[in-house]
């Protein structure tokens, strides 16, 4: 346990009570702070007092006044207090263990750990909680929850994941439905193990779980080359993700008559490999699995489109500098359908879109996350690459300006010799704003669609 205080945000309710870095804190209320959990639960109330510990052992009181669930405005240590823990299981379709070897240390770590499931939206699979550990996830009642299900039948559910307690999730999940906790599933199909009837029991016993299960997505299984010694497993022919399609959005339509939602919805992956179009945007309803690439085209694609239509300014007269986007293979197609839109709305457009085959981790992988930098710079050298490369941020380590690889933008601008353009890899206003080449308005992102069906961008 890290409960060390690393900062104090001056002007915060703490700040202002006198808190100082180097304390650690040792109660709130009357209440031991093991981790974060108990921080963020225990510091809600408007009234706190506080128990602190200096580096030489003295501990004194603190009272802190502020609104009822304002930040109390500390950094620790480390950010979980404690260590995060990691995952236990031997998972049949587990992607860490289809890496590469030589990779950064981190890429290897697999975590399992339900706060950062409540603080990151993290999915965890629950086969490390105690006994204690799910008693204080109830009591503090951590919501929401994301959970990799799988399969509900224990059996299986313990042979896809090679673990004993992995039959226990049915189980937990009711406890935790009947604590009021709010669970959001994924499913990770494996063709053969875990779809046809499997996956019928596995969504008809997380229907009878809502509304605590709020929502379910099924994603096909990520097959690398690096596949060696592990469990046989391929990836989804065209012919099988359609029959999956069918069978998920049967249950879908039967849950959404009876209960209003839909409540399972398959990755756009799903409709890629079968050759299908997306459903319009009404489908997706709150798009509550867009981490799972649920709907994420369809979002990319319409707000681009809307954006480009609804645009008050005259775009012909804009002249952008010459431009190339680039992708994974599976986005390309959207995304040319978005530079062509740009370029009827101004003709002076300029820009070609680059499909990047996954060389790395094997070309079955076809989204842009897994995109690496020497995969870029290898396909993209000699290239006709304009005035500016635009690439989705999604291809970088979070907060940083760093491949999967280790290799740098800068070192992909250096080879490549041209300008590196991120680009927020979800949003089809960015992205039109990054093609025009002008700055995006200081609006707030309307993400959902109001009653019209309309996409919008509205001043604050």
């Amino acid at each position: 346990m890290s409960n060390q205080i690393r900062s104090v945000d001056r002007y915060s309710p703490a700040g202002r009570a006198g808190v100082r870095a180097g304390e650690s804190l040792l109660q709130v209320n009357g209440h031991p702070i093991q981790d974060v959990l108990d921080y963020k639960f225990y510091t809600y109330d408007p009234k706190l007092t506080l128990i602190l510990r200096d580096p030489e052992g003295r501990e004194r009181t603190v009272r802190v006044r502020k609104e009822e669930g304002e930040d109390l405005g500390l950094e620790f240590d480390h950010y979980l207090m404690d260590r995060a823990r990691s995952c236990a299981n031997r998972c049949i379709f587990c992607f860490v263990d289809q890496m590469p070897p030589g990779m950064r240390e981190t890429l290897y770590f697999k975590d399992d750990d339900a706060r950062l499931s409540f603080l990151m939206g993290n999915y965890i699979t629950m086969t490390n909680l105690s006994r204690r550990e799910v008693e204080r996830i109830c009591a503090l009642r951590v919501s929401p929850i994301n959970i990799s299900v799988h399969a509900t039948e224990p059996a299986l559910r313990e042979k896809m994941l090679g673990h004993r307690n992995a039959g226990r999730c049915l189980e937990l999940m009711e406890r935790f439905a009947a604590a009021g906790i709010t669970m959001n599933c994924q499913i990770v199909a494996c063709p053969g193990v875990n779809d046809g009837p499997a996956l019928d029991r596995t969504l008809r016993d997380l229907g009878g779980l809502y509304p605590a299960v709020g929502s379910v997505a099924v994603v096909p299984v990520g097959i690398t080359k690096y596949r060696q010694g592990l469990y046989p497993l391929r990836p989804y022919t065209g012919e099988e993700a359609a029959a999956l399609l069918d069978q998920v959005e049967a249950f879908a339509a039967g849950f959404l008559a009876e209960h209003g939602t839909s409540l399972v919805w398959c990755s756009d992956e799903f409709y890629l490999l079968a050759g299908r179009e997306l459903p319009g945007n009404g489908y997706y309803e709150e798009y509550a699995q867009l981490e799972n690439g649920v709907g994420m085209l369809r979002l990319l694609t319409d707000q681009a489109m809307s954006l480009t239509e609804d645009e008050e300014e005259d775009l012909s007269v804009l002249a952008p500098a010459p431009l190339s986007i680039a992708t994974g293979a599976s986005a390309a197609p959207f995304i040319q359908k978005i530079v062509d839109r740009c370029r009827e709305k101004c003709p002076a457009l300029r820009g070609r879109v680059y499909p990047i085959a996954n060389r790395f981790f094997g070309e079955t992988i076809t989204v842009s996350g897994l995109i690496t930098g020497g995969d870029l710079i290898d396909q993209l050298r000699g290239k006709e690459l304009g005035e500016r490369l635009l690439l989705p941020d999604n291809m970088l380590r979070a907060g940083e300006r760093v491949f999967l690889d280790d290799v740098t933008v800068e070192q992909v601008e250096q080879a490549l010799g041209v300008p590196v353009v991120p680009v927020e890899a979800d949003s089809g206003f960015a992205l039109v704003d990054a093609i025009l080449e002008r700055e995006a308005p200081e609006t707030e992102v309307c993400w959902l669609p109001p009653e019209d069906g309309e996409y919008y961008r509205y001043n604050p």
